[in-house]
């Protein structure tokens, strides 16, 4: 969550270096697609799974030796995206940033609840 509208690549570099003790691989979709990122999470030890976007046939290439199965994970962290959107709403209604964090906090919790029932 951010409090303002960034790309998703410029956002990934902060995630990497506040989680590199918890994280080995990093799956993403083709918004985190820079060299940059790359070489920080290659650095920290954390494998990228990350598409290509595909300008060229060698980026279709790099695509087509990315591992499936276990890029096919990322479908999960959606799935529960989707879910909350559907079930609490697309968005948050408060309007300062703690609260924000907070009401999204407490849409997860109770999604836990709901499935732990």
């Amino acid at each position: 969550m951010t409090t303002t509208r960034k790309h998703d690549s410029q956002i990934a570099p902060s995630l990497i270096k506040r989680n590199t003790t918890e994280v080995a691989i990093l799956l993403g979709d083709k918004g985190y697609d820079d060299q940059k990122f790359r070489a920080l999470a290659r650095e920290e030890n954390i494998r990228p799974l990350v598409k290509h976007r595909e300008f060229s046939s060698l980026h279709r290439a790099w695509n087509a030796r990315l591992d499936a199965d276990l890029y096919g994970q990322r479908s999960q962290n959606e799935t529960v995206n989707s879910r909350l959107k559907r079930k609490y709403g697309p968005f948050v209604r408060s309007r300062h940033w703690w609260k924000q964090l907070r009401e999204l906090v407490v849409g997860c919790l109770t999604h836990n609840i709901d499935k732990t029932l």
